[in-house]
């Protein structure tokens, strides 16, 4: 009996998510900015995926990858968002406890997906760019389909062992997560176990998933830039720098927001703060991926139109 009052302290069969603010007006705007711009993520994304799919002019391995980042963009978002929004307008905001590890666990494994697709995609740029004479040869169909498939199965695989982990500690009866979605740093805050090896485990995956992609991503862009100023042309310049700038937007944001979250010894940014990043990057981020990558291209605009006439 003592064994068993031992794992009735231990053991939370769900979570409460205190999410923003108490103010039943300020929840309400929020709940419609939020499903507002979730909305729009959607839209902006399907958009992208039918357009490289109906258009054969858009078949180019550049396309196919960003036709990847913006199905990943759906299916990460509405991870985060529609909990969240149902969660604005219930009085319990509450999630199970297999819920709760099931979001983390997408959440991580789509967010490394996310990193491994960027970084694939300016190698990609970088390819097209840098070694136009050898460009068909290097990103065969093949070779696209290897870098895609490589990226979402090493996505999955990167969530496993922090999700088992955090899934292993103990929660006592104290369960309000302070945030709007279970994340590893205000789960850690929570737990009542000693939490130094899941917490270093998890900061040297995070750095060695970030740096690396990260790193990759930029020498790519370095290389790119240094060879845009080589081209003598300034409209040859111009086009080329355009589309690598955009590309370079989304990545700095993306990384930038991320690193500063995950790759920390403690987790001990004020959680305010914390919630205000988290937007960032589960919110503004896929509905700028779309728009940044999609709108500033000539191609895909006038794929669009023909589209839109066609029909």
């Amino acid at each position: 009996s003592s064994f068993q009052e031992m794992t009735n302290v231990t053991t939370v069969l769900e979570f409460r998510l205190l999410g923003f603010s108490s103010n039943p007006h300020c929840q309400i705007l929020l709940f419609t900015v939020f499903l507002v711009i979730y909305i729009l993520t959607i839209l902006g994304n399907i958009i992208i995926i039918s357009v490289v799919t109906l258009e054969p002019q858009l078949h180019s391995p550049m396309y196919r990858f960003l036709k990847n980042l913006s199905f990943l963009e759906v299916c990460y978002t509405t991870t985060i968002v529609p909990k969240m929004l149902a969660n604005l307008l219930a009085k319990r905001k509450s999630i199970s406890f297999s819920g709760c590890m099931a979001q983390l666990y997408y959440f991580i494994s789509l967010g490394a997906t996310e990193c491994y697709l960027l970084a694939v995609m300016a190698y990609d740029r970088y390819l097209a760019v840098c070694e136009p004479l050898h460009y068909d040869m290097a990103m065969t169909a093949e070779s696209y389909t290897r870098l895609a498939v490589g990226s979402w199965v090493t996505g999955v695989f990167t969530g496993l062992l922090p999700c088992l982990m955090v899934s292993r500690l103990h929660f006592c009866s104290y369960n309000l997560i302070d945030h709007f979605f279970c994340d590893i740093s205000p789960l850690l805050k929570l737990s009542c176990s000693d939490t130094t090896a899941t917490e270093t485990v998890i900061f040297i995956l995070s750095l060695l998933v970030l740096s690396s992609c990260f790193l990759l991503t930029l020498v790519s862009y370095l290389l790119i830039i240094l060879s845009i100023l080589k081209i003598p042309s300034a409209s040859g310049k111009r086009i080329t720098f355009s589309t690598c700038s955009s590309h370079l937007m989304v990545v700095t944001i993306y990384y930038g927001t991320m690193i500063s979250m995950y790759v920390r010894p403690t987790y001990n940014l004020s959680s305010e703060l914390n919630k205000a990043v988290s937007v960032l990057y589960t919110v503004v981020t896929p509905l700028l991926n779309p728009v940044i990558y999609s709108l500033r291209n000539k191609a895909f605009k006038k794929a669009l139109e023909k589209i839109v006439i066609r029909h």
